[in-house]
This record gives structure tokens, C-alpha cells and sequence, in this order.
């Protein structure tokens, strides 16, 4: 059984093919919601219990353990939830029915509980239901029904998860997305960096380019299955666009002079780069429609990583224009620039959040590297992260998790340890490594698949 997942035209059948043939959304009455606050400092984990949904036959059941799995490992790894040991359920899964025991989950403080069943039809298809229980209000939250092909199991898991995760916490998820990274082997020397792709709990992983060329910088479309990255052919740095669902690779433009760090506009219309001209860098953007390139930045400085708010009018960039490296705001349609960042040290790699709020960045300061965020006007500067090094954050569509990597500092007498990929949310208290098969930096976030 292929745990792969629909992409290209097919993908849009498959979300054609999710839509609801039964949705019930039950409100609950204003003293007795259930919500998860994620807009607090250290959120502690709310208990939910996952039993296995339930089959008909052995097939079925399978899936339904498969499915409840991946529902609760995303549940688990967002900090927000604790799913509960199995061991300590009261009422067994093929007990629950259409209505728990709710005594029987309280008993064992459990705040919420999801239920479900998985069938496999005479036809093929896979149909798995869920609904979500507010076990003090013995009330149901949602309940939903997807119908799709067997081997997208796994997104019907992470849609499931991302549907519980909104309903208590009133944010959107995240988990039916993926990352883009570069994956790293052999010496420091001779590295090897190949354009790698997963899911974001790092399954269905797969190599998109063989490592004949070093890749750098690749950067999800926000509108598009498609990828923006910079890459060395025959020492010769080039903008690539790379289409995930066909694996067509073309040359975005073959421009005079060393080009950084390309990342797409909100709307997916547009690429911004830094390309130094002349001993110059500075920021341009290019049209993907007419392939046009328009000068953004006009200062003897260097200027580079760029990134648009998500209405388009604003682009923050690092520049070293005040004499070091610090993080600028530019508007996009007067071009005047101002200074964001003013703490101690230096500041790079700054992106803007989805959500438009936050702008994160990487700080370097007294030897060590962090990840922080701030408000779009440069107040409230927050550091989530210190290590020896950490760096390039990308951001969950979500706005509330970021994604970067990190290689502590190396040990007396040990051999220097690789970059690895980590994810933090916005309190600071919830860093988890993403595990990948070998090393791994830069990664981007895709945003959801809906």
C-alpha cells in the first residue's frame, strides 16, 4: 500500500473528491466553549483522547489506526494537545457509538475526544468520519465525512487534525502542508546539497534534484505547486522555477552578476532577489508573467533577503546601509526605507508572517545566533531561540509556528554535527526537531492545500 499523495490536476480531483458529503458543525453555548488560548505565553497541553476509529473489516481498521496516528502525532507535536496513554480509556472505541459515556472520559480528564470510523467500499474508495466531543459539555464541536482514494489516507489525517486544531483554538492549522529544504551530505569541503521536498511531520519525503549542481535558497510559491531557488551551474549562479507537480525545471532569468536569495510575492505574480550589479546588490523584482525587471532598492549599501507583507505594500530586507547589518521596511509604492531593527548585534533573513503582525529574522550577537520576532514597526522584539547556530526561519501558513535550522557548536574531540531542521511556536516553549534522513537546512513551508 503507497502512502503517496494526488499532485498536478489530480491533486484538484482529490480535493474535489474531499468535499463534504455530510458536515455538521454543533456551536456551543458561550459558558461552556472549549478553547485553547495560543496567544498566551506557555500554554499548557489539553488533554484529548484519540481512541482508533473504527472498521468494518480488518482493511478498514487498518486505516482507521493509521489514520488516528498521524491525527494524533500532529495534535501532540503543535504543544497544544496531549493525547492520552490508550491504556487508560474506560469506554472502548467500538462502545462509543453515535454518543460517549462522558462520565467514563471525565473520569480520566479528558477535555476532549474525537471518535471515528474508516470503510472501504466495494468501489475502492475510502470514506473516514470523525467527530470532535466537548466531553464537560457532552456536546459535539464538528463532525465531517471524506471520501477520496485509499492512498491519500494520510492527508485526510492531517485535514482531520487541522480541522480540530481551528475548532479549539479558532486558528487555522497547518498540518496538511509541506517543506522544501536543502539536504546536505559529505565533508564541509565538498558538500553535496540536494533540493529535497516532505510532508510537514517529514513523511512522503523525496529528492528533487540529484546533487549534480549546489541548490541554495528555495522558497515555496504561495498560490502554486511550484518552487524558487538559486542554483550553480557551472559556478554561474541562476534563478530556477521548479514545478513540483510535472518536475519541469526552467530558468527564470540569466541575469549579469551574482543573484541572493529569490522569494515570491503574496500573490505568486511576482519574484523579489537581491542581484549585485557593478559591486552593487540591490533589490529587484521580476514579473513571471512578462519576465519584466523592476529596481526596488537604490543605495551604495548591500541590500538582500527580501520578503512582501502579505498586502503587497511593504518589503523588508536586511541591509548594511547604517554601517551593519540591520533589518529595513520598504514601502513599495513611495520606495522610501527605514530602519526596523535597533537591539544590540546584527540582523538578517528577515520574513514577513502570513498574517501580516510579525516579522521574523535571524539576530547574531556576541557569538551567537537567534530567532526572533517583532512587530512590523520594529517594537516588541521577541528571541524564541540561542544556540551556536541557528538561522533562515520560514513560517507555517498559520502564522504561529516557524520552521529553521540549527548545528550546535561542535564538542572537544567530536566530529562537528550537522545542521538539523526545527520548529518553534510563537510562546518559545514548543521547539521540536523535524526529522529528515540526512542533514538539513533552509527550509520553506508550502502554504495549505485547500
Amino acid at each position: 500500500m503507497k502512502n503517496s499523495r494526488f499532485r498536478g490536476p489530480a491533486y484538484a480531483i482529490l480535493l474535489a473528491a474531499l468535499a463534504f458529503s455530510f458536515s455538521v458543525a454543533v456551536g456551543l453555548p458561550a459558558s461552556a466553549q472549549l478553547k485553547v488560548d495560543i496567544t498566551r505565553g506557555q500554554v499548557e497541553p489539553l488533554p484529548i483522547a484519540i481512541p482508533d476509529f473504527q472498521g468494518s473489516d480488518a482493511r478498514s481498521a487498518d486505516y482507521g489506526r493509521r489514520v488516528t496516528e498521524v491525527i494524533a502525532a500532529d495534535l501532540a507535536r503543535s504543544g497544544l494537545f496531549r493525547p492520552i496513554d490508550k491504556q487508560a480509556f474506560i469506554q472502548s472505541p467500538a462502545d462509543i457509538g453515535i454518543q460517549p459515556r462522558f462520565g467514563d472520559w471525565r473520569l480520566i480528564n479528558a477535555q476532549a475526544l474525537v471518535n471515528g470510523r474508516a470503510a472501504v467500499s466495494p468501489d475502492g474508495r475510502l470514506t473516514v468520519e470523525f467527530r470532535l466531543w466537548d466531553v464537560f459539555a457532552q456536546q459535539q464541536m464538528i463532525g465531517t465525512r471524506f471520501r477520496t482514494a485509499p492512498d491519500n489516507w494520510r492527508v485526510v489525517a492531517h485535514r482531520i487534525a487541522d480541522k480540530i486544531y481551528q475548532r479549539i483554538t479558532g486558528e487555522s492549522g497547518y498540518f496538511d502542508t509541506r517543506v522544501v529544504y536543502i539536504s546536505e551530505t559529505g565533508p564541509a569541503e565538498r558538500r553535496i546539497k540536494r533540493l529535497a521536498i516532505m510532508d510537514q511531520d517529514g513523511a512522503n519525503h523525496r529528492y528533487l534534484t540529484g546533487g549534480e549542481h549546489l541548490v541554495l535558497t528555495p522558497r515555496f510559491s504561495p498560490t502554486e505547486q511550484a518552487i524558487t531557488f538559486l542554483s550553480f551551474v557551472n559556478n554561474r549562479p541562476r534563478v530556477y522555477l521548479y514545478h513540483i507537480d510535472t518536475g519541469q525545471q526552467e530558468i527564470l532569468g540569466d541575469f549579469p552578476g551574482m543573484t541572493f536569495a529569490p522569494r515570491f510575492s503574496p500573490d505568486g505574480a511576482k519574484v523579489v532577489m537581491s542581484m549585485a550589479r557593478n559591486g552593487n546588490s540591490e533589490i529587484y523584482a521580476m514579473d513571471l508573467r512578462t519576465r519584466k525587471v523592476r529596481r526596488l532598492t537604490n543605495h551604495p549599501a548591500i541590500d538582500t533577503s527580501p520578503s512582501v507583507s502579505p498586502d503587497g505594500k511593504r518589503l523588508v530586507f536586511n541591509s548594511d546601509r547604517s554601517g551593519q547589518q540591520q533589518i529595513y521596511v520598504l514601502d513599495m509604492d513611495r520606495g522610501n526605507a527605514r530602519r526596523l531593527s535597533f537591539g544590540e548585534g546584527r540582523y538578517a533573513t528577515p520574513v514577513w508572517s502570513p498574517r501580516g503582525d510579525l516579522v521574523a529574522f535571524t539576530k547574531i550577537n556576541r557569538g551567537q545566533f537567534s530567532i526572533g520576532v517583532m512587530r512590523p514597526d520594529g517594537t516588541g522584539e521577541r528571541i524564541l531561540v540561542t544556540d551556536f547556530l541557528v538561522e533562515a526561519p520560514t513560517w507555517a501558513p498559520n502564522g504561529r509556528v516557524l520552521m529553521y535550522f540549527r548545528q550546535p557548536r561542535a564538542r572537544p574531540g567530536q566530529k562537528k554535527p550537522g545542521p538539523r531542521l526545527y520548529s518553534i511556536d510563537l510562546t518559545g516553549h514548543n521547539e521540536r526537531e523535524i526529522a529528515t534522513p540526512l542533514d538539513a537546512s533552509d527550509p520553506a513551508w508550502s502554504p495549505l492545500k485547500r
